[in-house]
């Protein structure tokens, strides 16, 4: 078993016991409502306020519940983000995620649209997907801007699931920016093993995640790590927390597009676990990698990854 008494700094420990306090470690031992009330009030406690000079509007696209985000200065018009929440596929919503979204809009100049999809188990898989690929070709067709998206955790494999169907269609992905994503990868392997009791995400928990979008007797397709051609995606980011049962599958993403010849960066955070975007206003090492969300967010915006 790792330890991570080294591996962690004091800063990150302090995160976790705060996270913790609302969001136990039993936590998928739970009722969905139970999880999803202390998830809530976990997202709550961290939540930061609005930035200054961004505007938030509540909407629906396509019967999707989404959040825009826009600078009241508005300087990149010609660039979208579209942005899914972490949480399992089971928690989380427009609230969970407002102050992620508010920042990348205050720091990237770029409008936001924060998608609420519906979620497991009372909606198994496609269901997810098939809500954020409506809202992308929504707002694909009636604004007509470049489209990045971003994504952690469950996010993050959404954002990939459909940057590999809309691929060489009627619809652009400018590019991708995944945090801490998980992709598919082998759960018998590398981090799922070395990390198995990792602070926050266990893998266990990975696999009643994955139960709860795909119950048994359901159909499931090959995940994003399965592809046997990676060509043809946009360019990417790829963020990893390295104390994260997931951290292997951003790696492994990332050599299957840099072997079919797609741009794509990798970082992977040391001493960070899954879920550190709550942390970018405690951990110093959360902040240093929220702004390189930044950074690669405003470079796809203007074709320099």
């Amino acid at each position: 078993m790792t330890d991570y008494a080294d591996l962690i700094d004091s800063a990150t420990w302090g995160f976790i016991n705060r996270t913790l306090s609302y969001y136990a470690d039993d936590a998928c031992d739970q009722s969905i409502a139970k999880q999803r009330r202390m998830y809530d009030q976990m997202c709550a406690a961290f939540r930061q306020p609005v930035p200054a000079g961004v505007m938030t509007q509540d909407d629906e696209i396509n019967a999707v519940p989404v959040r825009h985000y826009t600078r009241t200065d508005d300087p990149d018009q010609d660039t979208v983000i579209i942005y899914f929440h972490g949480g399992g596929f089971v928690v989380g919503g427009l609230d969970s995620h407002d102050d992620v979204c508010a920042e990348l809009c205050a720091g990237t100049g770029i409008a936001v649209v924060n998608v609420d999809y519906r979620l497991a188990p009372e909606y198994v898989a496609p269901a997810q997907s098939l809500d954020c690929l409506a809202v992308v070709r929504a707002i694909a067709a009636r604004e007509r801007r470049r489209i990045i998206l971003v994504g952690d955790s469950a996010g993050g494999y959404l954002a990939a699931d459909l940057s590999r169907h809309l691929r060489g269609g009627d619809v652009t992905i400018a590019g991708q920016v995944l945090i801490y994503p998980g992709l598919g990868g082998d759960t018998n392997h590398g981090s799922y093993i070395t990390h198995a009791q990792a602070p926050l995400l266990t893998t266990e928990d990975v696999l009643f995640y994955h139960e709860m979008l795909y119950p048994e007797g359901s159909e499931q397709g090959p995940e994003p790590l399965q592809e046997t051609d990676f060509s043809s995606l946009p360019p990417t980011m790829v963020m990893a927390a390295a104390c994260d049962p997931l951290c292997d599958d951003s790696v492994q993403y990332h050599a299957a597009l840099t072997a079919a010849g797609v741009p794509c960066r990798l970082h992977v955070e040391t001493g960070l676990v899954h879920g550190f975007l709550r942390a970018r206003h405690s951990v110093p090492r959360a902040a240093q990698a929220f702004d390189r969300i930044i950074i690669a967010c405003r470079d796809l915006a203007v074709g320099a990854l």
